[in-house]
C-alpha cells in the first residue's frame, strides 16, 4: 500500500535538487548518483512530527532485494532527521531506478549490523570517514519488502 501525504520537501538544497532531478529521469544517467558519482536511491518516509512525506536520497546498498539505509550525516553528531521517521513510521517506500515499492525498515544490530556496514562501505568507503569523525554508532536500517508489484 503506497504512502499518501503532502509531500514536504526537505530545506537542504543540494538533496531537494537530487531527489527533483532523479524522479524527473527515473534515476537514469548522472540523475541516479551523487554529486560524487555514488548510486542513490530516493526513500520517502513519514515524518515522525509532521506527517507529512519526506524524500531523502542516499547510497543504495543492496542485497538480494533488499536495502540498507545508513544514518551517517556525513559523521554528523546526530542521526539524520529521516531516522526518526522511520522509528515512528517503519512503512516507508523506496525508489530505484524507475521502480518504487513498499518496503518496512527495521534497524539492525551485532551480526546483522556488521554484515550490512561490509556491504555498505563497498559501495561508500566514506562511511568509515564518517564513522570516524563522530562517537554515536550510525545506525543502519534494513529495508526489506512489502508487495510483490512495481507501481
Amino acid at each position: 500500500m503506497p504512502l499518501h501525504g503532502e509531500y514536504s520537501p526537505g530545506s537542504f538544497d543540494l538533496a531537494r535538487e537530487q531527489v527533483a532531478a532523479f524522479e524527473a529521469h527515473n534515476g537514469e544517467g548522472d540523475t541516479g548518483k551523487n554529486p560524487s558519482g555514488g548510486p542513490i536511491v530516493i526513500l520517502t518516509s513519514v515524518g515522525a512530527k509532521s506527517g507529512r512525506l519526506r524524500k531523502s536520497p542516499l547510497m543504495r546498498v543492496e542485497h538480494n532485494g533488499d536495502y540498507a539505509v545508513v544514518a551517517s550525516l556525513g559523521g554528523a553528531p546526530k542521526n539524520p532527521a529521516w531516522y526518526a521517521n522511520l522509528k515512528a513510521n517503519p512503512h516507508v517506500e523506496l525508489q530505484d531506478g524507475a521502480e518504487k515499492h513498499d518496503y518496512l525498515a527495521r534497524e539492525v544490530d551485532g551480526d546483522e549490523y556488521r554484515t550490512w556496514w561490509e556491504r555498505a562501505i563497498v559501495v561508500w568507503p566514506e562511511y568509515v570517514e564518517y564513522q570516524a569523525k563522530t562517537d554515536r554508532k550510525m545506525p543502519i536500517f534494513v529495508l526489506e519488502r512489502m508487495t510483490g508489484r512495481a507501481r
